[in-house]
């Protein structure tokens, strides 16, 4: 089984969407999230449009990321938080994906962030599980 992290600052919004589309579409991996300073809840229009598209992460927290998440993992992936090196693509290789923060954003743009998202996270499945 594959284990991929996907990181992102917060781990309120970018992150928790891409954790849930990978455990939603993967037969043979198991995602996780984390965020170098995880807010206190996931962002509410997040929970939003994933409902939109039939998953419910209303009950997920935001977690800390740890030295031992990025051991276990087969894949990390950041979700575009190179910001002030508060991401571990220093410490581990990790593929940055460069998505937009949906924070603050029109529920129009967070839209479009999910769906760059899961065509990104489908990518990734298809390629993961070809291996």
């Amino acid at each position: 089984m594959k284990r991929v992290l996907f990181v992102c600052v917060e781990n309120s919004a970018r992150s928790q969407i891409a954790e849930a589309f990978f455990n939603k579409l993967s037969k043979t991996g198991k995602a996780t999230s984390a965020g170098t300073r995880p807010a206190p809840a996931v962002n509410p229009l997040a929970v939003l449009i994933m409902k939109e598209v039939g998953i419910d992460i209303s009950k997920a927290k935001p977690k800390v990321l740890t030295f031992e998440m990025i051991d276990t993992a087969d894949k990390v992936i950041t979700m575009g938080c190179g910001v002030g090196n508060v991401c571990p693509g220093a410490i581990v290789e990790a593929e940055d994906w460069k998505i937009e923060d949906p924070n603050g954003k029109s529920i129009e743009k967070v839209r479009e962030i999910r769906n760059v998202i899961q065509k990104k996270v489908e990518k990734l499945v298809s390629n993961l599980e070809s291996q």
